[in-house]
């Protein structure tokens, strides 16, 4: 499974890139967001893969974060959606965007992407809304507040949780709280303003 590639970006197109490792150049399909965060032909480049194999065919899909590929990776469990809608939708939303979107059930941001109607988005939302805050948003090619990630912020998430909160708004409420308090705080604290955010 190949699940990096570093080298030199060789050639783009409307949704591929080529990038050269070594001599070797590996065809790597893309999300517009991931093509323009690539840099210019020439440059060295990283791009976060995903090797997906079928029947008849063997397709690398690049993004610029793994975070991209990891909301890549659980929109294309959905029924209906498969890489190239998975895309689609990632060249429509940030990571955030569309983190916040399910959070919110909001199809509609969804339905922006090219070949997604109004039915598959609002099966996209209802499917990964309980999902949407265990994963980041924002970074390189998004927008948006990051999930807390690791120590006392996914404690207080799972305190939150706990408390009768969903994962979504446990999530949302203890980034802002992190954010507010900074890194270091500790869980007692992220619980104590996570919590003032989740019920207001």
């Amino acid at each position: 499974m190949i699940a990096k590639l570093s080298g030199r970006l060789d050639e783009t197109g409307e949704d591929w890139a080529i990038v050269d490792v070594q001599g070797v150049g590996y065809l790597v399909h893309c999300s517009t967001k991931t093509l323009a965060a690539l840099g210019e032909v020439g440059e060295a480049c990283t791009v976060h893969t995903d090797l997906q194999v079928s029947e008849n065919d063997m397709r690398l899909l690049g993004f610029a974060e793994s975070a991209e590929r990891d909301w890549f990776r659980m929109l294309t469990q959905v029924q209906g959606v498969g890489s190239k809608v998975g895309l689609a939708i990632l060249s429509a939303l940030s990571t955030g965007e569309l983190r916040d979107a399910c959070a919110a059930g909001d199809a509609a941001s969804v339905a922006r992407a090219n070949g997604v109607g109004p039915k598959l988005a609002g099966r996209i939302v209802n499917e990964l809304k309980d999902k949407a805050g265990a994963l980041p948003g924002g970074g390189a090619a998004g927008v948006g507040m990051a999930a807390p990630v690791g120590g006392a912020s996914t404690d207080a998430v799972s305190a939150l949780e706990n408390l009768g909160f969903k994962p979504a708004i446990a999530a949302q409420a203890v980034a802002r709280a992190t954010a507010e308090l900074g890194e270091g705080a500790s869980e007692g604290e992220l619980i104590r303003v996570a919590l003032k955010k989740a019920a207001g």
